[in-house]
């Protein structure tokens, strides 16, 4: 079994405010967050997933469902209680984007460009005085 994230304290917490936007109590709701925290911390492709965490497809789509229907930036806010703004620390990073991920005929913004690199996106977090995110753009 790979290592968790979370320690049952921290479950116990997350798992409320995760009921309160309107996520299913499966019977699987820890394994399946611990696997999207997995992936976000290891930066592995979702078919590397650790079969621990469960299907990765089954993971994957609903990280994706979540973050489509906006759950993800919610749940984020509920998260931030009390920051410390005595000092705010901002830090930028570019994430490389699929040579295939631009130019699809959408009404949305898609903040993807050109550089020498190919395509990319800039990707912008703000921290309070703790090192806690209180935002990203």
């Amino acid at each position: 079994m790979p290592r968790l994230m979370l320690s049952d304290e921290l479950w116990s917490k997350l798992e409320k405010i995760l009921l309160q936007h309107a996520i299913y109590n499966k019977p699987d709701l820890r394994m399946t967050v611990e696997g999207m925290l997995y992936r976000m911390r290891a930066g592995c492709p979702w078919r590397d997933l650790p079969r621990a965490f469960g299907c990765w497809n089954s993971v994957y789509k609903r990280f994706n469902a979540w973050s489509a229907a906006g759950k993800w930036l919610k749940i984020f806010k509920a998260l931030l209680i009390d920051p410390d703004f005595e000092w705010v620390f901002i830090d930028g990073t570019y994430a490389k984007a699929h040579q295939h991920s631009s130019g699809a005929a959408s009404d949305q913004p898609e903040a993807i460009g050109k550089s020498r690199a190919g395509n990319t996106s800039k990707i912008h977090l703000a921290v309070d005085a703790y090192g806690l995110p209180v935002a990203f753009d």
